[in-house]
């Protein structure tokens, strides 16, 4: 049976708006014990930021985190799935582009969730390190 997005990804993911502060949305990140957030603007979905763009767009740019807004370094048009897209497509998009994450929206444009290369690692094999590390409880 060919599995689909919505029955790996993980719902109602973390979002900020893209006039938040850089330093909010690592609080937001850090509390939510997470490395991406997704970026909206009224509700709808225009890029994405990391904590690899925090580190090397925001702090190696010397940009001050508490002045500096999210809209000054997020990926912004972010490639994206549907929640009935088969999981063999989600793979293949982030392996032709590079990518660890993927949200997930309705025909809509509903933001409903974000797979990751964790999720597809403990779905497509269970047994591998990285499934392994990706299912694996976070320090605290």
């Amino acid at each position: 049976m060919t599995r689909r997005v919505h029955e790996v990804m993980t719902k109602n993911p973390v979002t900020v708006e893209k006039l938040t502060s850089l330093a909010e949305a690592a609080r937001v990140m850090r509390d939510a014990d997470i490395g991406d957030v997704l970026v909206v603007d009224g509700g709808r979905l225009c890029g994405i930021l990391t904590d690899r763009d925090l580190v090397v767009r925001a702090m190696a740019g010397n940009r001050d985190p508490g002045e500096t807004t999210v809209q000054a370094v997020f990926s912004s048009a972010p490639v994206t799935v549907r929640p009935d897209d088969k999981v063999d497509h989600a793979l293949d998009l982030m392996r032709r582009n590079a990518l660890r994450r993927l949200p997930v929206q309705t025909q809509e444009g509903d933001l409903v969730g974000v797979v990751t290369l964790g999720d597809l690692a403990v779905e497509q094999d269970p047994g591998s390190a990285l499934a392994a590390i990706s299912a694996a409880e976070p320090d605290s």
